[in-house]
C-alpha cells in the first residue's frame, strides 16, 4: 500500500535558494584589517558632497525637530534632488555621476515630479528601493566620522556639526524638498550643491574631519579619538607612498604596495617609518594576494559546472581532474623551488606576487603558486610580528580553515607527492569549506515558513550544480576611495597621468618631500 506525505501546511515545499556572498568566507582577515585600517570610509562612500549634504539635512531637521518619518522623507526627497541637479549625467564625467541618476532620469521632464521619485509607498518604482535610500551607504561612515548622529531613528548633528557656509549653501535644495513638482528653471537656482561644484567651506570642513587636523591644518592628537588618528595615518602613508611612487604611472592602490608591500621603505623612509599603522597595511595587503587567489580559483571551479538542467554539471572527481590537469608536471617541492625569490639580502621582502601575477598566464594555477607564496610568508620569522598579526588576521590561536598556515600545512603533507595531488586536494577543500559556509548561513524563510540556504552551488545525486556564477574581483581596501576623497579635498592631484601630492597636501598630511 502506497503512502502518501502531504504538509506540513504552514510551508512551502522544497529548500529556498539565494545566492550567497563570500561563499569560501577567506576575506575576514583583509575586511577586518580595512575596517580597523581605515574608519570612516567605506568602498561604497565616493562623494564628500554627500557628507555635507546629510550634515545639512541634520541641521535642518534638528532646527525643524523632524522626527523619524519627516527626516526620511527629507533624506530622500534631497537624494532626488541631487540627482537631478546633474543635467547631463548621459555624458558626465564618471567623477561627477550622482547616486540614483539613472532612476531619476525618466521624472526629471519639463519639470521634476519629486513626490513621485520620493515616494515611499512603491519604493521599487521610486529613485531608489531602499526605505533610507543612499543614507544606508553613507550612515555608517557619517556617523563613525561624527558629522551626523541618529537620535530616536532622526538625523541630528553630530560632534563636527555642519559649518554655517555649508548649511546656505543647501538652504536652496532644502526648501524645494518641500515641494511635490518642481520647475526645472527653479531646479537651477540650487545648482550650487550639485557634484562637482566647488565650495571651499566643504573642503576646508571636511579636510579638517577627515584629516583630523584644525583650522590652520595643525593636528592635535589629544583632541582627536583614536578612530580620527588612525584615519589620519591612512591619509599620511598613501600621501608618503604618492610622494615617492606617484609618478609612476599606477592607480593609488598599486603605489600604495610599491612604497608599503615590498622593499624597505617601510623601515628605511622617516615618513612611513614613523607611522605604526604601516606594518598592518604592508601585512594586508599581503594577504589580499591569498584572498584574491582563493577567491579568482573557486569562481573558476564553479564556472566549469553546469546548470541544475544537467548541462555539465560534474561529480566530485570531475572537479579534481579539472584542476589537477592543468597542474605541471613534477612535486610540490618543485614548484616551490621554481618560485620567484621571496626575499633579497637583509630580509627585504621581494615581490614575489606581483612577478607571479606578471609572468604567469592567468590560469588557475597561477593562483594556486599566490597560495604557496602566501603559505611561505606566514611562517615564523618571514615577517615582523606585528606585520605577521594582521597578515594572519585570526580570531583564535589556531589555524583556519583556506587561511595561510592551513596552506602550509598542505605544503608539509604534500611536498613529496606530485602537484595534481596537491590540485585535488585543494578542490576537495574548497567544496568541503563552501558547503560549511552554506550551511551556517541557513535560515528560516519567514516568507514561505521554510528553509533558505545561500549558495550558488549545490549537489544532488553525488553531482555538483550551480544556479549562477561567482564573483571573482578582488575585496575592496578602501585606498581607491581613500585617493579620490584626497583629490576632492585638495590634497591630491593628477597631473599628465601621475599622482601628485599637492602642496597643501604635503603639509596638512606632514608628508615630507
Amino acid at each position: 500500500m502506497a503512502t502518501r506525505v502531504q504538509g506540513p501546511a504552514w510551508a512551502v515545499e522544497g529548500l529556498g535558494v539565494r545566492a550567497g556572498k563570500y561563499p569560501l568566507a577567506v576575506e575576514g582577515p583583509v575586511m577586518r584589517a580595512v575596517d580597523r585600517l581605515v574608519p570612516g570610509v567605506s568602498t561604497v562612500t565616493r562623494y564628500i558632497r554627500y557628507h555635507s549634504l546629510y550634515a545639512a539635512i541634520a541641521a535642518h531637521a534638528e532646527r525643524k525637530a523632524l522626527d523619524l518619518v519627516a527626516c526620511r522623507r527629507l533624506v530622500r526627497r534631497c537624494e532626488v534632488l541631487m540627482a537631478a541637479l546633474q543635467r547631463d549625467a548621459g555624458t558626465a564625467e564618471d567623477t561627477w555621476f550622482p547616486h540614483g541618476v539613472d532612476r531619476v532620469r525618466r521624472f526629471r521632464a519639463q519639470e521634476l515630479d519629486l513626490a513621485r521619485a520620493a515616494d515611499e509607498e512603491d519604493l521599487n518604482q521610486s529613485y531608489s528601493p531602499r526605505r533610507w535610500g543612499f543614507w544606508d551607504q553613507y550612515g555608517g561612515s557619517a556617523t563613525v566620522l561624527r558629522t551626523v548622529e541618529v537620535r530616536d531613528g532622526a538625523l541630528r548633528p553630530g560632534r563636527h556639526p555642519c559649518p554655517a557656509a555649508l548649511r546656505e549653501l543647501f538652504a536652496p535644495l532644502l526648501s524645494l524638498a518641500e515641494r511635490d513638482v518642481v520647475p526645472l528653471d527653479e531646479l537651477d537656482r540650487a545648482g550650487q550643491a550639485a557634484l562637482g561644484v566647488p565650495s571651499p567651506a566643504e573642503q576646508d570642513w571636511l579636510t579638517r574631519v577627515l584629516t583630523a587636523t584644525d583650522s590652520g591644518g595643525r593636528h592635535a592628537p589629544r583632541d582627536w579619538e583614536a578612530s580620527d588618528r588612525t584615519r589620519r595615518a591612512a591619509f599620511r602613508i598613501l600621501a608618503r607612498a604618492i610622494v615617492l611612487h606617484g609618478r609612476d604611472g599606477q592607480d593609488h592602490q598599486e603605489t600604495l604596495r610599491s612604497a608599503v608591500a615590498f622593499g624597505q621603505e617601510v623601515t628605511t623612509d622617516p615618513v612611513l617609518a614613523a607611522i605604526p599603522e604601516t606594518a598592518g597595511w604592508r601585512g594586508l595587503l599581503l594577504r589580499h594576494y591569498s584572498v584574491g587567489a582563493w577567491r579568482r580559483l573557486w569562481a573558476a571551479l564553479v564556472s566549469s559546472i553546469g546548470s541544475k538542467e544537467g548541462e555539465a554539471d560534474r561529480t566530485a572527481q570531475e572537479l579534481r581532474d579539472w584542476l589537477a590537469e592543468q597542474a605541471p608536471a613534477g612535486d610540490v617541492r618543485g614548484v616551490l623551488r621554481d618560485l620567484p625569490p621571496l626575499q633579497g639580502p637583509g630580509g627585504v621582502l621581494l615581490p614575489a606576487e606581483q612577478r607571479l601575477l606578471e609572468t604567469g598566464d592567468g590560469g588557475p594555477m597561477t593562483d594556486v603558486r599566490l597560495l604557496l607564496v602566501g603559505a611561505l610568508r606566514s611562517r615564523e620569522g618571514h615577517l615582523p610580528d606585528d606585520v605577521r598579526a594582521v597578515f594572519l588576521g585570526r580570531q583564535r590561536r589556531s589555524a583556519e580553515f583556506l587561511d595561510p598556515t592551513w596552506v602550509d600545512g598542505l605544503i608539509h603533507d604534500y611536498g613529496d607527492r606530485p602537484v595534481r595531488d596537491l590540485a585535488a586536494r585543494l578542490v576537495d577543500d574548497m567544496l568541503a569549506q563552501s558547503r560549511r559556509v552554506a550551511l551556517a548561513k541557513l535560515r528560516t524563510d519567514p516568507a514561505t515558513g521554510g528553509l533558505k540556504i545561500f549558495s550558488r552551488l549545490h549537489v544532488r545525486n553525488e553531482r555538483y550544480f550551480k544556479t549562477g556564477d561567482e564573483g571573482d574581483a578582488d575585496i575592496g581596501t578602501r585606498i581607491p576611495q581613500l585617493g579620490f576623497f584626497g583629490r576632492q579635498l585638495g590634497l591630491f592631484v593628477v597631473r599628465d597621468g601621475c599622482h601628485i601630492v599637492t602642496e597643501r597636501g604635503l603639509g596638512i598630511l606632514e608628508a615630507g618631500r
